[in-house]
């Protein structure tokens, strides 16, 4: 989730994305869907509202291609054709986006989490699915995030109240 080039580039960690792509290709080697999903707002962001203290900088702002292309999925992880993008308009993956019905159209039960950061989207994320009753694992090292400490705590103590936390190994192990 949030695996965007300007997302990626305020994260600096050479080896979080060969562990993510290989963490990626061993899903889609497994026959296990694979959903990108991703913050983005149309021409001039109708959507936000100033009030938003996370995205109001950018209302009204004229379409820029340096920017348009900073909101793409980063080259190293892209998707491919047969998964499933999804464009969410806030932090968690389910706000403003049709994440939760493609979920139940495709059957899904449980859900593996990664992306950037652990204290945005995946926190956010994981708190509505577990609320929509979804089985979750969280890939600790498939996440990122601006704080150590803020992630340490986060994949610790506070996610595995709700969902497994596993490293990427581990969870490729066991498919």
């Amino acid at each position: 989730m949030d695996v965007q080039r300007a997302v990626v580039a305020r994260y600096p960690d050479p080896d979080y994305l060969p562990r993510l792509r290989s963490t990626i290709d061993a899903a889609r080697g497994a026959g296990v869907p694979v959903i990108y999903v991703s913050v983005g707002f149309r021409p001039g962001g109708p959507e936000i509202s100033p009030r938003n203290r996370m995205f109001g900088r950018l209302a009204g702002a004229p379409a820029h291609p340096a920017a348009e292309e900073g909101m793409q999925v980063h080259p190293d992880v892209a998707p491919e054709p047969g998964d499933i993008v999804v464009v969410k308009r806030r932090v968690s993956g389910f706000a403003g986006s049709d994440l939760e019905m493609v979920l139940r159209a495709g059957g899904f039960e449980h859900l593996v989490l990664a992306g950037i950061a652990t204290s945005g989207v995946v926190l956010s994320t994981l708190r509505q699915a577990a609320d929509l009753d979804f089985g979750l694992t969280v890939l600790a090292d498939g996440c990122l995030d601006s704080d150590a400490e803020v992630h340490r705590v986060l994949t610790e103590k506070v996610f595995p109240m709700q969902a497994d936390v596993v490293t990427s190994a581990e969870w490729v192990a066991g498919l």
